[in-house]
């Protein structure tokens, strides 16, 4: 399968600090690919790289076959809407559509125009003078305007309420059908995520800690419970990705694509947001025991 994105060891240095560092994975084209982690971890950095806005400190990064932003023709490939959803406070909606049809060469008016219209937004009212949701969407307008074979969209429904995220989101689905989208799609907001994402990124601590498709990530990461036991006792095909444990109970989250077997373990499937936060979590356990071993 093709990849719309594919880095291999990308790392990105401010002085001493790594705000992204061995980043190595492969985004197929045609999904919906959510990419989630906690502040810092990096998104915004590699999101910046992707769409040539940063130069990397190591390794490299190819965005629909080739480097970003090297010639007209791969920025006209990519459409990008930052976390501020930036629009121009002193242009009108129509304003903007025009400005978009000449900065972009495969600019498609008819989308553009139809859009606005479905939205009810008045082509002359500025866009200072729009709500969050609406500048939400006329930013998306322009990033889907532009016919590009990949959208990157950093956090554009952080600021917003339930009702203008979930139609942000439903628009954005809409188009993806439309248009044979691939979409790469940052969130703070799981449930946003798997409402609409087939494809799934978890970046913590500057690099990435799993990737891949959504359905089989769920398929192959199981919660155990039962009776106290050490995790070198579990079979050599179940990767543990974490243990709590009490006096008399162990629960396990393990990987595996082999049945669990065993008839001491009660066998529960994680959902989209327990996946995610049992990796952000382990990630943090190790900073939060150094941590404690200074205060003692």
């Amino acid at each position: 399968m093709t990849a719309v994105l594919r880095t291999n060891g990308l790392g990105k240095r401010y002085r001493r600090r790594w705000a992204l560092s061995d980043c190595t994975l492969s985004i197929p084209e045609g999904r919906v690919t959510g990419l989630v982690g906690p502040n810092g971890a990096g998104k915004t950095t590699l999101l910046n790289l992707a769409v040539g806005m940063l130069k990397p400190t190591a390794g490299t990064v190819e965005v629909c076959g080739g480097p970003p932003a090297v010639a007209a023709a791969a920025l006209a490939r990519v459409g990008f809407v930052a976390q501020e959803t930036p629009t121009y406070a002193g242009l009108t909606v129509a304003e903007h559509l025009r400005l978009g049809a000449r900065l972009n060469p495969g600019w498609d008016d008819v989308v553009a125009t139809s859009r606005i219209a479905r939205l009810g937004l008045d082509p002359k009212q500025k866009a200072g003078r729009l709500s969050g949701g609406q500048r939400a969407q006329l930013a998306l307008t322009l990033g889907l305007a532009k016919r590009p074979e990949l959208l990157i969209l950093d956090e554009p429904v952080s600021s917003l309420d339930p009702l203008a995220r979930r139609e942000f989101l439903q628009v954005l689905m809409e188009a993806v059908g439309e248009q044979e989208l691939s979409v790469v799609l940052s969130s703070h907001v799981v449930s946003d995520l798997e409402r609409v994402c087939d494809h799934l990124v978890v970046l913590v601590d500057s690099g990435v800690r799993v990737e891949g498709d959504v359905e089989t990530l769920l398929d192959t990461h199981h919660r155990l419970t039962g009776l106290r036991r050490d995790s070198r006792s579990l079979p050599a095909d179940q990767t543990v990705v974490s243990d709590r444990h009490t006096d008399r109970q162990s629960t396990f989250v393990v990987r595996t694509e082999s049945p669990i077997l065993d008839p001491a373990w009660s066998v529960s499937r994680l959902g989209l947001e327990d996946l995610v936060l049992t990796y952000m979590e382990q990630a943090a356990a190790p900073e939060a025991a150094q941590a404690l071993e200074v205060v003692r």
